[in-house]
């Protein structure tokens, strides 16, 4: 994988920033509040109120001390029945994850559905955007996502990708479909997508408005999925130094993905950039193999594909934006399509893109779709230099900012809405 676009994802990840200080917030939640969706079944806490506010609700009478950390910490206050509560400030719309600390000793919520993420399964909790709704369950026909697994002979074990199918595929058994590689970023897996993105949704949804076109979606595992693991590379916890030019991070969970406060987005906004020390981290991970040799056969020999280049797009967000941006330029004889989400630009377009773009008429009459997308709260500046950069080469692109979303769910979500309906239109 080309260096240069594996480091634009990875250096704008929200990891190792100073943990933001320690509230205590005690002020009532609203008498509107609501069950957080993303609630174990039967909970009733953590709930959402209308400011955006969320209550937390703990049952531990033998507990010295408890804190939740959702984006920042918040020390919780004990009843005289032994429960523990705390009201948030505001927070970010959209997917947080968050855990309790118990004593010490941090723990996921048991009132809460569990996600793999920051390297580990955490608490989640959804956020409702007002006026948004693209990726909510309606009442149109829904898709399938299903698990294929598959023995990789390049990494001599078992592997398994999520599938989604369309709502039609069980009973429209003459069609066959375009195919998107979908890749989650560092720190996550083969679950994200479809599990805190709701790819399936945002797809069910546009296809029922008649806004994209009816596709199977592939997800795997790209690798990375244990890089802000505690210990990694020898390192006593949080991300390794590589990655922070310094000593290693708090022996905490980043909150990658968690939707921070503006005081957190505007402080890793300055740390961030394009440039970035030398080494790839993933040099030794051959997804791009896995892919080519695996995984698009073993979709195309299970399901009923369309072959070729033109009904193949691939698409990734933060480390797999640079996966599906490397790969794709390096491979435009398997994909027609190719986007990164947070990551994978380049301004570099004469050399970068494995050359690919160094005839831009050439890159422009065989890519059908090259897009790229940043939310407007993370590393903006960078991706609009490499915007303005394919646009001073000629090179055809779409360019999205989400806005106000940071390196979060919210601004992936909003990207996939974009990107989708563009695919394998004639």
């Amino acid at each position: 994988m080309n260096d240069s676009l594996l480091w634009v994802a990875i250096l704008s990840l929200l990891i190792c920033q100073p943990c933001p200080a320690q509230t205590t917030q005690t002020t009532q939640s609203a008498d509107d509040a609501k069950p957080a969706t993303t609630n174990a079944p039967g909970a009733q806490f953590p709930k959402i109120d209308s400011n955006l506010r969320a209550t937390f609700r703990v049952n531990a009478p033998d507990a010295q001390k408890i804190r939740v950390s959702v984006g920042r910490t918040y020390d919780m206050v004990k009843g005289d029945d032994g429960i523990w509560t705390v009201t948030t400030k505001p927070l970010v719309p959209g997917f947080h994850y968050y855990w309790l600390i118990i004593d010490g000793v941090q723990v996921d919520d048991p009132s809460s559905m569990t996600y793999f993420g920051v390297s580990t399964m955490s608490s989640g909790i959804e956020v409702p955007e007002k006026g948004v709704d693209f990726y909510d369950a309606k009442d149109v026909p829904h898709g399938t996502v299903r698990v294929k697994w598959y023995y990789s002979k390049i990494t001599n074990a078992w592997r398994r990708c999520f599938v989604y199918t369309p709502p039609d595929y069980d009973t429209n058994i003459s069609a066959r479909y375009p195919v998107l590689y979908l890749q989650h970023g560092a720190g996550e897996d083969e679950t994200g997508w479809s599990n805190q993105g709701h790819m399936n949704f945002i797809l069910d949804n546009l296809m029922a408005e008649g806004k994209a076109k009816p596709m199977i979606v592939v997800m795997d595992n790209g690798g990375g999925s244990a890089l802000f693991a505690p210990g990694l590379r020898g390192r006593p916890g949080g991300a390794p130094a590589f990655l922070t030019g310094g000593a290693p991070g708090p022996a905490t969970r980043p909150n990658s993905a968690t939707g921070p406060s503006p005081t957190t987005r505007a402080a890793s906004s300055r740390q961030r950039g394009i440039g970035a020390p030398g080494g790839n981290m993933f040099a030794n991970t051959p997804f791009e193999r896995i892919l080519l040799e695996e995984i698009i056969p073993v979709t195309e020999s299970s399901f009923r594909t369309l072959s070729g280049r033109e009904n193949r797009a691939i698409a990734g967000l933060s480390m797999g934006a640079a996966q599906a941006v490397s790969i794709g330029t390096g491979h435009l004889d398997q994909f027609a399509c190719i986007a990164g989400f947070s990551g994978g630009g380049n301004p570099d377009v004469k050399s970068g893109y494995h050359g690919a773009m160094a005839d831009p008429a050439k890159f422009n009459g065989t890519v059908k779709v090259f897009f790229l997308s940043i939310g407007t709260a993370e590393n903006v500046a960078g991706a609009r230099a490499t915007h303005a950069a394919l646009n001073a080469a000629g090179i055809k692109h779409v360019y999205y900012e989400a806005p106000g979303t940071a390196h979060e769910w919210q601004t992936w979500r909003k990207s996939l809405h974009e990107f989708a309906p563009l695919l394998f239109q004639n």
